[in-house]
Parts: structure tokens; sequence; C-alpha cells
């Protein structure tokens, strides 16, 4: 997947593997091999190298939290970074189930973000009884609409960071929205960060409450980076000791 790497080729792999709605997409770039026809959101969020600067066998840690769980406890998720960079796109992604196999395609982009936009479309088929294509091809066409991408500042790990927003609502104005009128103004926000490894700030999805209430909303899933955890190297590979170690004494 190495030469997917630039402009809308990778653009196109990217939504093949995971929305398989690639035929719009691969035709609004095509005249132009460039990426001048694919949107900032469609780079930032799917084909941006969020894990470049990630040293192998690290470690990053995910909060997500549903509103409907009686406790709202989190559930952690982990995307283990096995090589520099993910250069090899071979990181993976684990929750309480085990390791979730995800149609990422080896692509750079953070897999926590296909874990996330996958679980979702997975509640919406069960609650609506829609197809999956549907709900993602939804997804791809806000995305591709060209939303603002709003720079504000957000907490992440603990710090402030400056971090860059986007807001989606992939069901207004939706032809067949009266099928499932309580998700018609659903919201999807999109927090991602440079300072944060891994970039992934904050994946939050919203119902809002009646009369489109957003301050009381009848459902929000959020996921929330945590924590980086340099984990030890892999079997025999011992650590090097500091060329200024103390030496045993004799």
């Amino acid at each position: 997947m190495r030469d997917a790497r630039s402009g809308w080729l990778r653009v196109a792999a990217a939504w093949m593997m995971w929305a398989m709605c690639v035929a719009p997409l691969a035709s609004r770039a095509a005249g132009t091999p460039g990426s001048d026809n694919i949107t900032p959101a469609e780079r930032l969020i799917f084909t941006t190298d969020h894990l470049h600067g990630v040293e192998a066998q690290t470690e990053l840690d995910y909060a997500v939290v549903n509103s409907e769980q009686p406790s709202r406890s989190a559930d952690l998720v982990k995307v283990l970074v096995l090589s520099p960079d993910n250069a090899k796109g071979d990181a993976q992604v684990s929750d309480h189930s085990g390791n979730v196999p995800l149609p990422n395609g080896g692509l750079q982009c953070n897999p926590v973000i296909i874990y996330f936009l996958e679980r979702d479309i997975s509640e919406m088929q069960s609650l609506t009884g829609g197809q999956r294509r549907y709900f993602q091809q939804r997804l791809r066409l806000a995305l591709a609409a060209g939303p603002r991408i709003e720079t504000v500042t957000s907490e992440a790990g603990g710090k402030s960071v400056s971090a860059r927003r986007i807001v989606v609502q992939p069901y207004l104005n939706d032809p067949n929205a009266e099928r499932f009128a309580q998700f018609t103004a659903k919201r999807y926000t999109f927090l991602l960060a440079d300072d944060v490894p891994g970039q992934v700030v904050l994946i939050r999805t919203d119902v809002p409450g009646p009369n489109n209430d957003f301050a009381h909303p009848a459902h929000t899933q959020t996921l929330s980076f945590q924590a980086a955890l340099r984990k030890l190297p892999a079997p025999g590979k011992a650590p090097q000791k500091p060329s200024n170690a103390p030496r045993a004494s004799r």
C-alpha cells in the first residue's frame, strides 16, 4: 500500500476498505491526480499518518463511554504500534473482547478511528434495521462536502492542547430520514491534535434530546485519548544500557 500514500489513490483505498463507496470519491478525484479534490476533512481523518513519531511497542489507550450503559463505565481500547511510525501499517487494536480485526487495509491513519466508526455503524444498523453501507455512505458524503476545520483548545492526557475540530451531521436533509427520525440530527465530532501521540484526542457522537437539544442529548458515545505507554522491547532484544551507566565494582 506504499504507493497509495499520496493523492487520491490513497484516499480511494481508504474509503474502499472502510465504506466500500470508492466509486463516487474516485470519480471526484480522477480529474486531478493530486489531492485538490479531496477535502481537508477527509485527508485529516482518513489519510494522515497519525502514528508518525510513535515508537515501536507503544500502546495508546482510549476510553470509550456509552451514555446508555447503566454505570457509564469506560471500555478501554488499546492501539499497539508494532513498527516505528506504524511504517508497516500493522498497528493492532484490542478491547475487552480481545484483538479486533479492522478493514483499514494497512493504511496509516490511526486505526482507532476505524474502530469507533465500525462500532457506531453497527449500532445504527442494529437500532434502525438499515444497511451498513447506507450509513457509511452518508458519513462519507458529509465529509466530502467540505466541513469546516476549526482550531480549538482541548485537553488530552491531562494537558491542554491545540486541536482541530470537525463536526458533521450526516443525516440532515436525508431523503430517507423518516425511517429513523430520531437520528436525523445526529452529530459526529472529531478532535485531532499534532501534539498527542496518535493525534486522536476525541471522537464523539451526540443524538440530541427533544427539540434538537444538544445540551441534554438523548444518547452520546465518546472515545477519548488517555495515555501512551511504552512497552518492553520484543523478546530477544534486551534494552541497551545508557553509555553513562555506572559500572559494577570489582
